[in-house]
């Protein structure tokens, strides 16, 4: 499996450099319709799609009220969520109200599982020219780097007031709140 990439040559008339220039995006799939998601769940669990979807909904539900209540949660083979805001910063206590904040934000931390998987994985470019005309393919060799949005050295982080609470908290592992088992 691979990530497919586009680079597709355009005209740049902006910027430092007007001219011609190879611009990546991800090759977009069709959107998973969510009853798919539920069948493949339920084949390979073992456990209806009704049933599924019912536990869904519920830790969809507890996600979003703790979430909204300034916690980090877990989603269990994923990573953690958490909400966040970008917000103006001033120099008097005076001028502190609602309005400084510009962006609501979600900020999720993949678990280094799903960072691995994605590290792991190949990425497959291909070139086109301004008409969609094949060029060449390449697959990568890159180094395979993730971008942390709560490392600003990598690129996410804390340009423009980011605030939000939270961090890589609990990232791939049990909260330490209870010892619970899911399912034998």
């Amino acid at each position: 499996m691979a990530i497919k990439v586009i680079a597709q040559r355009r005209e740049l008339k902006i910027g430092n450099k007007p001219g011609k220039r190879f611009i990546m995006r991800p090759d977009l799939y069709s959107a998973i319709a969510e009853k798919k998601v539920f069948r493949d769940a339920a084949t390979r669990s073992g456990i209806s799609a009704g049933v599924i979807k019912a536990a869904w909904d519920a830790a969809g539900d507890v996600i979003r009220t703790w979430a909204t209540e300034g916690h980090s949660v877990p989603l269990p083979g994923l990573g953690t969520m958490r909400f966040g805001v970008r917000s103006k910063a001033v120099e008097d206590l005076e001028d502190v109200k609602t309005g400084l904040i510009t962006t609501r934000r979600i900020v999720f931390t993949p678990s280094t599982d799903v960072k691995d998987e994605l590290k792991n994985t190949a990425i497959q470019i291909t070139c086109l020219d301004e008409d969609g005309k094949v060029l060449k393919r390449v697959t990568s060799s890159d180094s395979g780097d993730i971008e942390d949005p709560d490392q600003p050295s990598n690129g996410g982080g804390n340009t423009g007031g980011n605030t939000g609470g939270g961090g890589n908290q609990n990232q791939g592992g049990n909260s330490g709140d209870d010892d619970e088992s899911y399912g034998d």
